[in-house]
Formats: C-alpha cells, sequence, structure tokens
C-alpha cells in the first residue's frame, strides 16, 4: 500500500487546528514539503514537547511524506526560543542521516507564525497568492504531531489519540495524551480545578479559539488545547461579544485609524486584506458585493486582540461581511498571482511576548509539561466529522464489539473526508449520522 493509502486509512487530519484530511495534501507534487513547528498559539504547548520527545519519528513521517510529493527540500520550523529543541533536532536529522534533504530553520517569536502563509514565507521567501494555498508556490505544510501519525501509520497504528495542552489561570497546567472521544470534563479534572463552572473554556488557543457555551462536549482528533480564564477576564469579555454586537459597537466608534490593517499579516504579505476598509464600509451602508476583500481575513484575531487601538472588532465585521456574502455567493477574484511583501513589514511584526501581556496572560505564560493521565471513561463519544470535509459514514451498528483502533466510520464514496476509528474497546450502545457512542470495557 503507498502511503496516500496508508495516511487515508489511519485517519490522519492536520493536527494543528483546521483538520484538512492529510491525505488529499499527498495528491499533489511539490517542491518543498514545510514542518509547521511554530505553535504560534499563546500558553500551547504541544509541538515542541511532542518534537523533543518524538524526534525520530517526527522527522521520519516528514521524511516519508516529502518524498512521497517528490518534495526536494523539507524544512523544520521552529522558533529559536526552543534551544534544546533545535539542538536534538539537528542532530537526530544528521544521525538519520538526512542532512542534504531535512533541515531545522529558526523563525522569529512573532504572532502569527505559524500561519500558513507566513509561515511560508518565513522559510521559503515566497507568497502564497491571496485566496490560495501554499501549493500554489510548491509548497506542502503539515504539522508536528500530522508527521508523528504518519510515521506511526506506517507502523500500522491509526489516530486514536490527540495531544493537547489545558493552561491558564489553573493550578496545574499541562500537555496530555488523551483518547479521542473523552469527555472534556474528564480532561479539567486532571487540572486540579475545583469548581469548573467558575471558569470560561476557550477551545483552542486564546487568540484564535472561541469561547465555549457548553463543555459537555468531546475531544476531537484536531483538539489542540483548552484554555481556563475566570470569566471577568479581559478576553472572556472580549471575545463572548458576539456578531451583532460588534457590528454596532464597531459601527458607532471606528475612527479609521487603519492600525488593524497596518498591523495585518495578510496585508503585510502584499494581499489586498484591509479591514479598516471593511469597517468603513460598515459605518456608511455601502454594497455588500464591493467588500468582497473581507473573504481575505485568515481569521487570526491580530487586529481584534492587539491592533485596534480603541478595542472594537474588525475581524467579527469581516465574519460578518463574510457570511453576507456567502448569502449571495459571491466570491473573491484575486487580480495578480505575484505577490511581495510590503516594505515596512518587518518593522510591524507582532512580538509574541507583547501579544501575551496585550491581552492579559503574562501570568499564565508558563510551562505546561507533558504529563501522563490515564483516562478510564465509562463512555466515549467519537464524532464523525473532526475534520474538514464530509462526515463519516458508520460501519458499526448498536451492540457491536468493536476494539481499540477500529474503523467505525468510513470516508463517503467521491468526498473529501476522513476514517473514524474507536479510541478504545468496548459496545457501540449509539450510532447516529453524527457521532458513535462506545461503552468502554
Amino acid at each position: 500500500m503507498d502511503l496516500l493509502n496508508v495516511v487515508k486509512e489511519a485517519g490522519i487530519i492536520g493536527a494543528g487546528g483546521a483538520g484538512f484530511p492529510t491525505h488529499a495534501k499527498l495528491t499533489s507534487k511539490a517542491e518543498y514539503i514545510l514542518l509547521n513547528g511554530a505553535e504560534c498559539e499563546p500558553l500551547l504547548r504541544v509541538d515542541q514537547q511532542l518534537m523533543e520527545l518524538f524526534p525520530d519519528e517526527i522527522i521520519r513521517g516528514l521524511e516519508a511524506a516529502g518524498r512521497y510529493i517528490e518534495a526536494g527540500k523539507a524544512i523544520i520550523g521552529i522558533k529559536g526560543k526552543h534551544k534544546q529543541v533545535i539542538v536534538l533536532m539537528r542532530e537526530r536529522i544528521t544521525a538519520l542521516g538526512l542532512d542534504g534533504y531535512m533541515e531545522v530553520m529558526e523563525l522569529r517569536d512573532i504572532y502569527p507564525a505559524g500561519d500558513e502563509q507566513v509561515l511560508v514565507h518565513e522559510l521559503t521567501q515566497r507568497v502564497v497568492p491571496e485566496a490560495s494555498i501554499p501549493l500554489k508556490v510548491g509548497c506542502v505544510v503539515i504539522n508536528s504531531e500530522t508527521a508523528l501519525n504518519i510515521s506511526r501509520a506506517l507502523a500500522g497504528t491509526t489516530v486514536t489519540e490527540t495531544y493537547l495542552t489545558i493552561a491558564g489561570d489553573i493550578p496545574q497546567r499541562m500537555t496530555v495524551k488523551v483518547p479521542v472521544g473523552v469527555a472534556i470534563r474528564e480532561v479539567f479534572k486532571q487540572c486540579g480545578v475545583g469548581n469548573i463552572d467558575d471558569y470560561a473554556v476557550i477551545d483552542g488557543g486564546p487568540m484564535m479559539g472561541g469561547v465555549m457555551s457548553n463543555i459537555d462536549g468531546f475531544v476531537t482528533k484536531k483538539s489542540k488545547g483548552y484554555v481556563l480564564l475566570k470569566k471577568d477576564h479581559f478576553l472572556i469579555r472580549k471575545k463572548s461579544v458576539n456578531l451583532a454586537q460588534a457590528r454596532v459597537i464597531s459601527r458607532t466608534a471606528c475612527e479609521q485609524c487603519r492600525m488593524c490593517t497596518d498591523l495585518c499579516p495578510r496585508y503585510l504579505l502584499g494581499h489586498n486584506i484591509q479591514p479598516h476598509k471593511v469597517m468603513r464600509a460598515l459605518s456608511y451602508n455601502l454594497d455588500v458585493k464591493d467588500q468582497q476583500i473581507a473573504q481575505l481575513c485568515c481569521e487570526c484575531n491580530a487586529c481584534e486582540l492587539f491592533s485596534c487601538p480603541a478595542n472594537l472588532h474588525p475581524k467579527s465585521v469581516n465574519i460578518l461581511f463574510k457570511q453576507k456574502l456567502a448569502e449571495q455567493g459571491l466570491r473573491y477574484q484575486p487580480v495578480q498571482m505575484e505577490f511581495a511583501p510590503r516594505a515596512p513589514r518587518e518593522y510591524r511584526l507582532i512580538p509574541s511576548k507583547r501579544l501575551v501581556a496585550k491581552i492579559g496572560l503574562t501570568a499564565f505564560d508558563k510551562p505546561a509539561p507533558m504529563t501522563q493521565v490515564e483516562f478510564k471513561p465509562e463512555y466515549i463519544q467519537i464524532a464523525l466529522r473532526q475534520h474538514i470535509g464530509a462526515p463519516a459514514t458508520p460501519v458499526v451498528t448498536v451492540g457491536e464489539q468493536v476494539k481499540a483502533g477500529q474503523l467505525i466510520g468510513k470516508i463517503p464514496e467521491n468526498s473529501l473526508g476522513a476514517a473514524v476509528h474507536a479510541s478504545m474497546s468496548g459496545t457501540v450502545v449509539e450510532s447516529t449520522d453524527t457521532s458513535i457512542v462506545i461503552k468502554v470495557g
């Protein structure tokens, strides 16, 4: 079986956040394969620890993917502050005889260094065109955990676990390996929080993650972390503003200073995204069809949580216009394909430490060490859509005994999707179009 089918059958998806099925990335050839080890979201600590714990597996997974797409070079991007990890990865690349094919490049400690398009430019000096993907400039990007899962798939292991960080205003910050389908509340029990109801929870990183309205959910393959903060924290209050409220606030108070645009990571790469113009359109009721630049927003939240001096909501306004454009079936059409960074870019990059201070997380910006935890849930609930694309189709029935690693959901015919596997052995007690519940044991 070739690598693409190994990856497909193992159910590997992008572990860095969006959950794009990895086998789909392996269908094209590219000049470079890039490993995203930036992990630019504040407080999250997964990637650098995985590279420290499993360097050979990650390197081998990256090499396998790179050779398959016929990439001439593999580059690992790690922030320069992770000196120990950089030294280790370079040593292991040499020991594995891959010096001529693979190298580690140090990234600056900026936000969002882990954005695919920022990463591509930092590592190759190329700029991905507007509304496009890294493949357009000869690059395929995967992250550390994805490379680890590729290596393990080659050894016959399917994706049934994920690594995530629990951080924030809590007694014990930690990074743990969690079986897919475990209740999120079970994860929180490990971090020493007495009453979880005193907290609000951000699903993912503090910049791009959203405040969870209900924490009675279950861990998925793309779960990367949870940030727990008291409900009156600035970040929670800011993220709890809904789109309707953001529209009113932004419409009445925007002073058109254009800081949201001047510090926008995609604008600085040469793209036409200009949040201040979208804010202006909101104020003057300009035609929606003329605001298609809103679709270039990657929702990194730099404008909303760092740049705006008036504490307004440019990212939310971009999302609002994206929704309106989608309703009308309108799509941004680039007028050029060659881009170069804007001249002031080098002076407008956002330092991570300054960002952490701005959003009130300095006191919680501490290690979250990898911690061995044995989860013993009575039930697990495994979502059939943990990825971009169509939900998986159940292949098991109620009452059926399943084993850990067994296929329980397959990719629908002629669809983009990912296979789903049981993370623990047990009995299927419920099977719907959205999830499968297994009684463990």
